[in-house]
């Protein structure tokens, strides 16, 4: 299945055929859907079928490829369909995803901390992050530096690299784990601030981003210490 928000986090609108179905749950050669992964929830949307409208109520990863679970079955293999996506939900998504990298960015800069954690909402994000020591009044000025980051309006591109490649890169993988077990690794890059692998979605230039609010900082056990943000338009 060819995932296109990998190449085009701003496509809303698609046309795709049925590969597989299951009642409710269908397989499609292409989609921009995202399937949730990597604390960023899944979109939402519709998939039409001349006129009759299936609603996408959750898109799930599986070996097949995204699975889209839809509001009613009726959708055979071979069916053209065309994809919508709520765009204003996506979007939220794109703009703290960005942010999180953002204020990820600053604080490994400033302690060397890597992610343990994180969850994209609509409302407002954590980042969780492998700290010893915890300082609020610290953190409030990594909130800060970020946002001034962000106000910059750095280009944020997106590429495909072999996994040899991506070995040998420092610090590509902020999260406390390897690199993922894939012949291609996507990275996304805020210009002269930031690259890590990721395969979210993002948006194209840091001042879409807005300004990142820190809603509470508080201790998640030894070690992990975790930062709720929400955004402000710039």
């Amino acid at each position: 299945m060819k995932e296109m928000y990998l190449e085009d986090g701003y496509l809303w609108a698609f046309e795709a055929t049925v590969t597989e179905a299951d009642g409710e749950r269908v397989v499609l050669d292409r989609s921009a859907f995202y399937p949730q992964s990597g604390g960023q929830p899944s979109d939402l949307g519709f998939l039409l079928r001349g006129g009759e409208r299936f609603s996408v109520v959750e898109v799930q990863n599986s070996d097949a490829g995204a699975v889209h679970t839809l509001d009613h079955a009726g959708l055979l293999p071979g069916e053209r369909v065309s994809g919508k996506i709520d765009e204003q939900r996506r979007y939220i998504f794109m703009r703290s995803h960005t942010a999180c990298h953002i204020l990820s960015a600053v604080i490994f800069a400033g302690t060397g901390a890597k992610i343990t954690g994180n969850q994209i909402d609509l409302t407002r994000s954590r980042v969780d992050f492998s700290l010893e020591s915890f300082d609020k009044a610290k953190m409030s000025e990594y909130v800060q530096k970020a946002n001034e980051i962000a106000a910059r309006k750095l280009p944020v591109t997106t590429r495909m690299i072999s996994r040899e490649e991506a070995l040998a890169i420092p610090d590509l993988v902020r999260l406390a784990m390897q690199v993922p077990d894939r012949e291609m690794i996507r990275t996304v890059e805020i210009e002269g601030i930031d690259r890590q692998a990721c395969g979210g979605t993002h948006v194209k230039n840091t001042g879409e981003v807005g300004r990142i609010r820190m809603i509470k900082a508080e201790n998640k056990g030894k070690a992990n210490r975790r930062v709720y943000f929400t955004l402000e338009e710039a």
